[in-house]
């Protein structure tokens, strides 16, 4: 399995099975449960499961996990100590695919114990070596080697060739991590390709040749790096396989570091096509960002421009938060260049949120570690004493026998009970800061989505209570032909359009004291009045109204003068009673109910694009501020017809 990033990484291998694509693991599972539904023993039952959980386990783990349990199930049941052990195995593969990696050490655990008691060496030494991947994974790389050791060790012993180049690999990916040992990682990386020559593992020798040529791009030997990038392309194309595009980004990336920026575009184009034909979106994400900070280091900005909002796309498509950060940042700094700050402080923005992102899911992931860390300990103190000789056992417990210092071990026993009500009381200090922190983060969040009035009841109360406004000014914007418009657009585009709307309007309604109530697609609304009341909101709902649609007409010419098609709002106010208040149990929602909120709807949509349209109430109300031109009438269910007006400009009249 690779690590990715923008400029590549060292490869770790943890997960030696035969994948399929997806159209034949499809067909294999197929058949397999076909073959499960006419099976009679459990035995039988649990190798198909097993097999299923085998073929499934790239495009869906958490169904190979289903799978892997049933099988665990039913080989406890039958007594079979082979299924069993396989079963733990599946498991364990299963959930580190989905990165809960403490229920995959702990299965791994319990499957060595099984492994060793009917005698299977190369298994156990391939769990130790994927309980290091888990724990390489966390982080945790005194861990993570201590297992490969162990898997070295074993394979070493039963003479495993293809167990000990996995180790080794994964020793050596370990100490590339840091340059004091850079060198130890070379002796590894090394004695491991020469192996792999002697096997004929065209894809090892590869991967290997990749990881020593990272080392000496590390140290800043590009001649040596490009002479082992090349020799890892020239291994993976005997097998045409898929590591293809990241062997010729990582000759690139050297080309890139040299200034030879020709060269290095020609590798990463390459690496693009190649990834294209793959279908191998996360390579075609990290290779088209790689083509743009080319492109930008060659201050062709529209280029880059354009391969930053493609590695976007992708990325965002495939959830690849990584390739998402990066591409994000490349548009911040290119926008930048070009001048269009709007749009790099925009992309800067979600640059720093992604990375929020990715902090959270890195802090979640270390937080499972921990819980799971005890349960974990005591599974590796049973296999400990399994492992152990029957004789040194029964010495143990004699020497255990003849301890009669019974003063000194109360001693130690004191001094125990001491360290462990200190280390909780370091750890409660600890989750009591972590608690304060997210309380902080939920009340900002809930005046992010409540009015603070609404939230401060809600914190103490636990509960909001509805409310009654004998008078609140609603109003409803709309976007006409927004269909037409967005049917030429990218989904991203889409998005970042109505964004910028939908931000100014929020500015706009702060700005004039309002309460924004939702969104709903390409529709706003918002209400004057609530949830403080108040003398002044239909002026300034109607003020808001009219900068709304002066900011429109403002970027309708931008989008004339480049030849598109602008956009064309209507906005229609309406002042009357209402009821306010929070629904919703898992989302809060501050909303408003009444038909003072139908009408300002009927408001809206009997409204012409950049104008302003107001009820006959709110005319009354506002006609001494702005001067109004009726408009005929409209019928309104319940109510009866409705007089209509609209508001010429923004001025004072004067009497």
């Amino acid at each position: 399995m690779r690590i990715h990033s923008c400029f590549s990484s060292r490869v770790y291998f943890f997960v030696l099975l035969s994948l399929f694509s997806i159209g034949a693991q499809a067909q294999e599972e197929d058949s397999l449960l076909v073959v499960l539904r006419n099976a009679r023993q459990d035995t039988v039952k649990a190798n198909i499961l097993i097999e299923l959980s085998k073929s499934v386990i790239s495009a869906d783990p958490s169904k190979a996990e289903v799978y892997a349990k049933r099988a665990l199930t039913l080989s406890k049941n039958s007594n079979h100590l082979t299924g069993q052990a396989f079963a733990y195995r599946f498991i364990g593969l299963a959930q580190l695919w989905q990165s809960k990696y403490g229920e995959a050490i702990d299965n791994w655990l319990q499957g060595l114990v099984v492994f060793d008691s009917i005698g299977d060496k190369s298994n156990m030494a391939r769990l130790y070596s994927n309980i290091g991947a888990a724990y390489e994974s966390q982080s945790d790389d005194m861990k993570a080697l201590e297992y490969n050791l162990k898997s070295q060790k074993l394979a070493e012993e039963i003479k495993d060739t293809a167990r000990m180049v996995s180790a080794m690999t994964n020793i050596g990916v370990i100490y590339g991590k840091k340059s004091q040992t850079f060198q130890k990682a070379l002796e590894y990386d090394y004695n491991a390709l020469d192996l792999a020559k002697k096997v004929g593992d065209k894809y090892v020798e590869g991967t290997l040749s990749a990881n020593i040529g990272e080392i000496y791009y590390k140290q800043g030997k590009d001649s040596l790096s490009l002479e082992y990038f090349q020799r890892a392309l020239d291994a993976y194309n005997i097998d045409g396989n898929e590591h293809i595009p990241y062997a010729l980004l990582n000759i690139g990336k050297v080309y890139y570091r040299r200034g030879e920026l020709n060269i290095a575009e020609d590798f990463q184009k390459r690496s693009v096509e190649y990834a294209e034909k793959l279908g191998a979106k996360r390579d075609l994400s990290t290779g088209m960002i790689a083509l743009a900070e080319t492109y930008y280091k060659r201050e062709d900005f529209k280029s880059a421009l354009k391969y930053f909002r493609q590695a976007m796309e992708i990325s965002f498509e495939i959830n690849a938060f990584e390739e998402l950060k990066d591409s994000y940042q490349g548009l911040a700094k290119t926008f930048s260049e070009l001048g269009d700050y709007k749009n790099a402080y925009m992309f800067q923005e979600q640059f720093s949120n992604v990375k929020d992102t990715l902090y959270n899911i890195a802090y979640t992931q270390k937080m499972e570690g921990l819980i799971l860390n005890y349960e974990i300990e005591k599974k590796q103190n049973q296999i400990t004493i399994l492992n152990k000789d029957k004789e040194l056992q029964e010495a143990d417990l004699k020497r255990q026998k003849l301890m009669k210092n019974a003063s000194m071990a109360g001693l130690v026993f004191l001094f125990v009970i001491a360290f462990i009500i200190f280390r909780n009381y370091r750890a409660k200090v600890k989750i009591n800061k972590v608690l304060d922190r997210q309380k902080m983060e939920i009340e900002n969040l809930l005046l992010n989505i409540l009015p603070a009035e609404v939230a401060k009841e809600l914190r103490t109360d636990g509960h909001a209570t509805p409310r009654s406004y004998d008078s609140v000014s609603v109003l409803f914007t709309d976007f006409k032909g927004f269909t037409t418009i967005a049917k030429d657009m990218t989904p991203a585009e889409l998005v970042a359009e109505l964004n910028e709307f939908f931000v100014a309007f929020d500015d706009i309604i702060e700005k004039n004291g309002l309460e924004k109530i939702k969104t709903i697609g390409d529709a706003y609304m918002c209400a004057g009045g609530i949830p403080t009341t108040n003398q002044t909101h239909p002026v300034d709902i109607v003020r808001a109204g009219l900068q709304i649609q002066e900011f429109m007409n403002r970027h309708a010419r931008k989008r004339t003068e480049k030849g598109l098609q602008p956009w064309g709002l209507r906005v229609g106010i309406h002042t009357g009673p209402v009821t306010a208040g929070v629904v919703g149990r898992k989302k809060y929602a501050y909303d408003i109910w009444g038909s003072a909120v139908n009408i300002a709807s009927r408001m809206e949509s009997s409204g012409d694009v950049g104008k302003v349209n107001i009820s006959a109430a709110t005319y009354e109300l506002v006609k001494d501020v702005f001067p109004c031109s009726h408009r005929g009438k409209i019928s309104a269910k319940n109510v009866g017809e409705i007089d209509m007006y609209f508001v010429d400009a923004e001025e004072l009249v004067v009497a």
